[in-house]
């Protein structure tokens, strides 16, 4: 299984590239909202983001915090696949959950699933629905880039550790896993706060796929083709 592995994730590369690609043509495509030099929804995420930053590099880490998101991230999926949660724990020097299956979506869930801003965007549109929450859109925005900014910081930080959870799929396999679900994950906030729609996201990533994959397998072809060649003068 481990080369099986090996072989999904360099098969993803091309895949990654792709999503890169889209990610930047969703970034050319947002349309200005005003005229002003950054637009507020920029500002907002932005100013989150940053805000983040400060508290990281200034305050102590909110350690525990992140553990309790990664183990619950855990769980979640676990839950969403069929899987039945025993028990959890959560400390500041590291975390556990006991689960009854398991697959690499469940095991590298929280390196791309950036849990407290996927509960910011649920609450914002489920009080939506009783409330009129217009009037915070931007504090919602930069409560959006905030955590996202937490995602992003801890799960950097945590990636350069040593971590079962990547060693348990090969590095190859875990790493292009989550920097793809991470881009796609950062190109849906892109259509969710802009101008573009699900419908461009999906006729740009597929065009930059069907590119990406035709340009790795001519690159394959002429490996192939070569291998052959210097195997045969070789075997002379």
């Amino acid at each position: 299984m481990g080369f099986v592995r090996l072989l999904i994730g360099l098969l993803l590369i091309p895949v990654c590239v792709a999503a890169t690609e889209t990610l930047m043509a969703l970034s050319a495509a947002v349309r200005p909202e005003s005229k002003a030099f950054i637009p507020p929804s920029t500002l907002a995420l932005g100013g989150g983001y940053a805000l983040w930053l400060i508290a990281y590099y200034t305050l102590p880490k909110p350690v525990r915090t992140y553990v309790l998101a990664h183990e619950l991230t855990h769980a979640l999926w676990g839950m969403l696949m069929g899987a039945q949660v025993s028990r959890l724990s959560v400390s500041k020097k590291g975390g556990s959950v006991t689960l009854s299956k398991n697959n690499f979506l469940i095991t590298l869930a929280p390196y791309f699933f950036p849990l407290y801003t996927v509960l910011v965007v649920v609450a914002y549109y489920v009080t939506g629905v009783f409330l009129d929450v217009s009037r915070w859109y931007l504090l919602w925005l930069g409560l959006v880039g905030f955590t996202w900014g937490f995602h992003f910081t801890f799960t950097i930080s945590t990636l350069m550790q040593h971590q079962s959870d990547i060693q348990l799929y090969g590095r190859v396999f875990s790493y292009t896993i989550i920097y793809l679900f991470n881009v796609i994950g950062v190109c849906f906030w892109v259509v969710l706060v802009s101008s573009p729609h699900l419908a461009d996201f999906w006729e740009i990533g597929s065009f930059y796929v069907r590119e990406m994959s035709f340009a790795a397998l001519r690159g394959a072809q002429t490996v192939f083709a070569w291998a052959s060649q210097y195997l045969a003068r070789f075997a002379r």
